[in-house]
């Protein structure tokens, strides 16, 4: 775990502001990657207070927009690098490090009994260079249009969708820009991220699209409102009201849909939010691990001997 704070890491920033020369394909890979310099503990984060921020540290909406420009400039770099510079499949590359991926290992881990679909999850894992193909499919069919601005508000105040965090959370679950699958995924259609109680995405209506198509499979209750022209300042993008996004999500074709509802299922599928449900299974099966039915039987024998289990009883009731 890390701090909450989603700030680009140093090796980024210096590339990213290398704009006089593209950067190489090792380069390229480097602003993807999580930085070692990164990596510090929950319960050092824990510990940080108010009185303990430095008075030169940004404000959460300095972060959330440097966090933007970070993100929206290394997506930038990934699709202007010539085709020998771009990396092949990078989601595969990329996977080790995604939370959703360090939570599948963990149940995989707890599932003695068999009871997840160990072999499909896997399967998935080891072919998540789709993800890739499926992107690129959208890129290319998605209309131009200026960047949208909507906040995503999802049950009790959860990060579902695994945005990057920033700033004070309601929950103590932290995710690293790059750190999450469905941070990588939304970053090729725009820019997000979460602070406190709901997200925020700055992008196109696809990303939107996919944002509603990820927690309806998963039957996660969520809402959707207009970003306000005001809410993340010196980062442009529409406020668009309902009306609006109606007329956007109309100027997309058919096969641009289903190819991103295709991405939202995969992604689903492998989600942490899926992850968990998982060991929550696990959970009740350590809970039910015998024959309740039989122990009732047992005991209601003793009780008509007239005994009652105790130490020296040898009668096994469980």
């Amino acid at each position: 775990m890390t701090e909450p704070t989603a700030k680009p890491n140093a090796r980024a920033v210096n590339q990213l502001g290398s704009v006089l020369r593209a950067p190489d394909k090792t380069e390229l890979l480097a602003l993807f990657m999580l930085a070692d310099e990164d990596a510090i503990t929950a319960e050092q984060s824990e510990k940080k207070t108010e009185t303990d921020k430095p008075a030169n540290e940004p404000s959460v909406a300095e972060q959330r927009v440097a966090l933007y420009q970070n993100q929206h400039e290394r997506t930038r770099l990934l699709y202007t690098a010539a085709a020998g510079t771009r990396p092949t499949y990078l989601v595969q590359t990329l996977k080790s490090q995604f939370t959703e991926y360090q939570q599948y290992l963990l149940s995989q881990q707890l599932d003695k009994r068999g009871l997840i679909d160990t072999d499909g999850l896997e399967r998935l894992w080891k072919q998540l260079h789709v993800i890739d193909d499926i992107i690129a499919d959208i890129v290319q069919h998605m209309p131009a249009q200026q960047p949208a601005g909507w906040q995503l508000t999802t049950q009790d105040g959860r990060n579902p969708l695994c945005f990057a965090t920033v700033g004070k959370l309601k929950y103590d679950k932290t995710i690293r820009d790059q750190g999450s699958l469905n941070n990588y995924v939304l970053s090729h259609f725009g820019v997000s991220s979460f602070t406190y109680d709901r997200g925020y995405y700055i992008g196109h209506v696809v990303g939107y699209l996919f944002c509603c198509y990820f927690c309806a499979h998963l039957s996660i209750s969520y809402g959707v409102t207009a970003l306000g022209q005001q809410v993340v300042s010196d980062y442009d993008y529409a406020s668009l009201e309902t009306p609006y996004m109606v007329r956007l999500l109309q100027g997309l074709d058919g096969y641009c849909k289903k190819r991103i509802y295709q991405l939202a299922v995969l992604c689903a599928r492998l989600s942490v939010f899926a992850s968990d449900k998982r060991i929550e299974k696990m959970l009740i099966a350590e809970v039910n691990d015998f024959d309740k039915k039989l122990q009732q039987q047992h005991l209601d024998v003793l009780l008509l001997q007239g005994l009652m289990p105790d130490s020296n009883d040898s009668t096994p009731l469980f």
